[in-house]
C-alpha cells in the first residue's frame, strides 16, 4: 500500500495479498479455491424484494430513534438534485499516505516539501480541481486533551491556496499505523493510547478477545471515559476547533469535508484487517462487537426482547476465522441459528443499528459545525465514506458486508436505512472501486463490484443523497481510467459530484502513467 521514494506514497500499492488487480487479480491463487464447494449458499442470485418467510417478527432495535423505518417519503435536508449529466466531475488527488512526519522534538512536520511543491504545480497544470487531505486526530491533539495544534495543516492548505488548488478535507479519528512497516504511520493521540493501556476494552474486538486498536469503538460513544469526556464529545470538540481554526477557508478553498467515522475513515467496522495480516481477501471477516461496552449493549437489548439467552454472546454459529469462506461457517448458510434464523435477524439488526447510530449522533454535530447553516451560501459539502465489500455479493448472505456491518444480504437491501440518515444530515456519500470491473475479479468468490455499486447507486437516488466517487485500486491503463469515467458519467444516472484518485505518489509521474492520467483529467473537467 506504500511507496515511500520521495514522499509519495499510494494506498493501493500496500503488499496486499489479499486483492491484487486487474489481470494479476485473475491469476490469484489460494489454496481454497481448489476445493469444490458445497454450492447450496452460493447462488448467482439477484435482489429478492420480499423474503418468503417474514423477517420482520423483531421490531427494530434501534430504539425510541427508529431510524431504520424511515419512510421514502421523508422530508429529506439534502437539496434535490439538479441534473448534473452535464457537469463538470472535479478531480481531488489524495496527498501521498507518508507526507506527514514528527520530528525529534515531538512536532508535526510536512515531509518533503520541495517534491511535494513541485508535484502539486504538475497536477495543477494537468487540470487537476483540488487535493484531498486526511487531517489526523493524531497529529493535531496529540499529547493532551483539547491542545489542538494546526500548525501543520496551516502550512499546508496555505501551500494548496497558493498553488491554486481547492481541498477536500478528511476529519480522520483513525490510525494508520499498521499500514506498512516502511512508513511511519499516525496513531491515534497518545493520550487516548494510555488510557488504552488501562482499558483495552476502549477498541473493537473479535471474538477471540483480539482488540483493533485503529478506531474507538462505538460501544464509548457516550461514555465519558476520555478524560471526562465521551467519544462523540472528543470528535465534536475536534471539528469545533477545526471549523474556527479555518472558518476563512470554508467554502472558497475547503469545498468538501470528509467526516470519519471508522478504520480508513469509513463508517463500517474493522472486520477486514489486512494491515496486520490477520485478514486476506477474500476471507469473510470477523464481527467486532466483543469489547465489554458493545456486549453490555447487546445484553440489555437482548433482555428488552424478552430473549435473556441471547444476551451473553454473538452469533452461536460463527466459528471459523477472518479467512473463513461462507461455507465453513453455519451462519452464514441457511437453517437453526443462521443469518435467516429470528436470532441471526436479531443481532444483524442490532448490530448494523449500532453503526448507524455511531453515524447518526457523529453527522448531527458536524452537520451543525461545519455547513449547514453555517458555509450553506459557501457551499460545503459534508461527506461520508463507506467501504465496498464486494465479494461474496453473489450468496445469499453476503458476509464480507455483514461481518462489516451492512445488513445487506439477498432479501434485504442494507443501503436504503443508511442512505436515510444521510439523507436527513444533508450529507453526501463517497463510496469506491468505480474502477473496478465484474470480469477483471475472480468468480469463484462470487464477486460484483459492479452490482453492488449500482445497488448502493440505487439507494443514494431514491433518498436523494449526492455521490462522490473515488478508485480502490491504484490505475494508470485506459481501461481502468476509462471505466472511472463511465461511472462518474453514467448516461442513464446522475454524474457524480467529484472524484477523489488514491494516491499521489511517484507512479503518477512516470511517463507512461502520465500521459494517460492527464488526458483523463481533463476529459472529466469537460462539460458533457
Amino acid at each position: 500500500m506504500i511507496e515511500g521514494s520521495i514522499g509519495m506514497a499510494c494506498k493501493c500499492s500496500v503488499e496486499r495479498r489479499s486483492i491484487i488487480y486487474c489481470n494479476n487479480l485473475k491469476e490469484f491463487c489460494y489454496d481454497r479455491e481448489r476445493r469444490k464447494f458445497n454450492r447450496k449458499n452460493l447462488r448467482n442470485v439477484s435482489m429478492i424484494p420480499i423474503f418468503k418467510r417474514s423477517l420482520s417478527r423483531w421490531r427494530p432495535v434501534s430504539g425510541k430513534r427508529c431510524i431504520l423505518s424511515m419512510d421514502v417519503r421523508e422530508k429529506s435536508r439534502s437539496t434535490l438534485f439538479e441534473s448534473s449529466k452535464h457537469k463538470k466531475v472535479p478531480i481531488y488527488v489524495m496527498m501521498p499516505i507518508d507526507s506527514f512526519g514528527i520530528d525529534t522534538s515531538g512536532a508535526p512536520r510536512i515531509r518533503k516539501i520541495k517534491a511535494l511543491t513541485i508535484s502539486l504545480k504538475a497536477l495543477k497544470l494537468a487540470g487537476v480541481h483540488g487535493i484531498a487531505v486526511e487531517v489526523w486526530w493524531g497529529i493535531v491533539e496529540r499529547f493532551f486533551p483539547h491542545a489542538y495544534n494546526w500548525s501543520l495543516y496551516e502550512e499546508l492548505f496555505k501551500l494548496v491556496s497558493e498553488m491554486g488548488l481547492k481541498l477536500q478535507v478528511a476529519l480522520s479519528f483513525h490510525s494508520n499505523v499498521h499500514l506498512s512497516s516502511r512508513v511511519q504511520g499516525v496513531s491515534l493521540p497518545q493520550w487516548i493510547i494510555e488510557i488504552g493501556r488501562d482499558n483495552k476494552d476502549i477498541y473493537y474486538q473479535d471474538q477471540n478477545g483480539f482488540p483493533n486498536g485503529d478506531y474507538l469503538t462505538l460501544g464509548v460513544d457516550n461514555l465519558p471515559l476520555f478524560s471526562g469526556r465521551t467519544a462523540v464529545q472528543c470528535y465534536e470538540d475536534f471539528i469545533s476547533s477545526f471549523a474556527c481554526k479555518f472558518d476563512s477557508l470554508m467554502g472558497t478553498i475547503i469545498e468538501e469535508v470528509c467526516v470519519g467515522l471508522g478504520p480508513s475513515g469509513e463508517l463500517r467496522y474493522p472486520a477486514h484487517p489486512f494491515e496486520d495480516g490477520r485478514w486476506q481477501f477474500p476471507g469473510i471477516g470477523a464481527f467486532q462487537c466483543y469489547d465489554k461496552y458493545m456486549m453490555e449493549d447487546l445484553r440489555s437489548v437482548a433482555w428488552q426482547e424478552g430473549k435473556g439467552d441471547w444476551a451473553n454472546k454473538g452469533p452461536p454459529k460463527v466459528g471459523g476465522d477472518y479467512n473463513s469462506f461462507p461455507t465453513d461457517v453455519p451462519f452464514f448458510e441457511e437453517g437453526d441459528g443462521s443469518f435467516v434464523s429470528d436470532y441471526g435477524h436479531f443481532f444483524l439488526e442490532w448490530y448494523s443499528d449500532r453503526l448507524l447510530r455511531h453515524a447518526d449522533d457523529i453527522l448531527g454535530v458536524a452537520g451543525r459545525l461545519l455547513g449547514k447553516g453555517k458555509y450553506e451560501e459557501k457551499s460545503v459539502r459534508m461527506v461520508v465514506k463507506i467501504g465496498l465489500l464486494y465479494w461474496w455479493y453473489h450468496t445469499l448472505s453476503h458476509p464480507a458486508e455483514l461481518t462489516a456491518g451492512y445488513y445487506n444480504t439477498a432479501f434485504r437491501d442494507g443501503y436504503d436505512s443508511l442512505t436515510s440518515i444521510l439523507s436527513r444530515h444533508g450529507a453526501a456519500l463517497q463510496i469506491s472501486c468505480f474502477e473496478m470491473l465484474d470480469n477483471e475479479t475472480p468468480q469463484t468468490f462470487m464477486c460484483s463490484p459492479e452490482g453492488l455499486l449500482h445497488q448502493i447507486r440505487t439507494a443514494s437516488k431514491k433518498r436523494v443523497v449526492e455521490l462522490t466517487g473515488r478508485n480502490a485500486h491504484e490505475r494508470f491503463d485506459e481501461a481502468g481510467l476509462k471505466q472511472i469515467h463511465s461511472n462518474c458519467y453514467d448516461p442513464h444516472k446522475e454524474s457524480v459530484r467529484s472524484f477523489t484518485y488514491f494516491r499521489m505518489n511517484d507512479k503518477i509521474f512516470r511517463v507512461e502513467n502520465w500521459n494517460n492520467f492527464v488526458p483523463f483529467v481533463r476529459k472529466m473537467s469537460t462539460d458533457l
